[in-house]
């Protein structure tokens, strides 16, 4: 049992998963801001023009 523990102590195959899931969140999370701020300035631009144009 003692060397059981032992094993699954040392073991760190889990943690690094763990650490590729949380950079995949964060990469989600920075590539959603910038489409969302590209979004509303492509919208703030599109309706100047159409503004422009009537």
């Amino acid at each position: 049992m003692k060397n059981l523990l032992s094993r699954f102590s040392q073991d760190q195959s889990g943690a690094t998963a763990i650490e590729y899931g949380l950079i995949a969140g964060l990469i989600a999370v920075v590539i959603i801001a910038t489409i969302t701020t590209v979004g509303s300035n492509l919208s703030a631009k599109f309706n100047a023009i159409a503004n422009n144009l009537t």
